[in-house]
């Protein structure tokens, strides 16, 4: 299936506003590229969340100083409005370029300065993307490990996406195969109630 004008040349970033970092659901981006498959799939995802009456926050590696996650200073500043959005969300979105079949350094890097049991009692979807199907297992073994390492429980089967299945188009658009376009609707359907369930306690 088509969609136009889907593109985000740069992630928009809600940490310069903590008032606005409050959501129902936090996107995190692992691509430290400006213009990303993963960044896109995630503008995909917080546009059918939204269309649900779900708050959404997206956050990306170029929102923090990349000296701050290279030494891992935990206590930075810069850090903090990322913590309470984190803390304030019932669910995440992770989405990641696979490199040497694992998430990327960057995102590795943001998630290590969080404490321990912060994704306690959040759904979350993992979202990863790969040149090829010989991939598909990172999901299981490089990012499910460390979402519950950090208290994680309901963790949902992921999406795997192959580069071949999204293909941008020349209108600024992209386009998704129709078994991958389900998955990941099927994903993004699954984590929608799971939010709704907990707004509604």
């Amino acid at each position: 299936m088509e969609f136009g004008n889907s593109v985000i040349p740069i992630l928009k970033s809600a940490i310069r506003n903590p008032k606005s970092a409050m959501s129902n659901v936090l996107l995190l981006s692992g691509s430290p590229a400006k213009q990303s498959r993963s960044n896109t799939i995630l503008e995909y995802v917080i546009k059918r969340l939204n269309a649900e009456g779900i708050e959404t926050t997206l956050l990306g590696l170029r929102d923090f100083p990349a000296e701050d996650l290279i030494f891992a200073k935990y206590d930075s500043p810069a850090f903090e409005p990322f913590k309470a959005s984190l803390n304030a969300a019932s669910a995440v979105v992770i989405a990641t370029p696979i490199y040497k079949a694992s998430l990327t350094g960057g995102l590795k890097a943001l998630l290590d300065v969080l404490p321990q049991q912060s994704f306690r009692k959040k759904s979350v979807l993992p979202i990863a993307t790969g040149g090829t199907a010989s991939h598909l297992l990172a999901i299981d073994f490089a990012i499910k490990p460390i979402l519950a390492t950090l208290g994680a429980s309901d963790i949902q089967q992921g999406v795997f996406i192959v580069d071949s299945q999204f293909t941008y188009t020349d209108d600024g658009g992209f386009t998704l195969e129709a078994e991958l376009q389900e998955r990941l609707d099927a994903g993004i359907s699954q984590l929608a109630e799971s939010v709704k369930q907990h707004i509604a306690r």
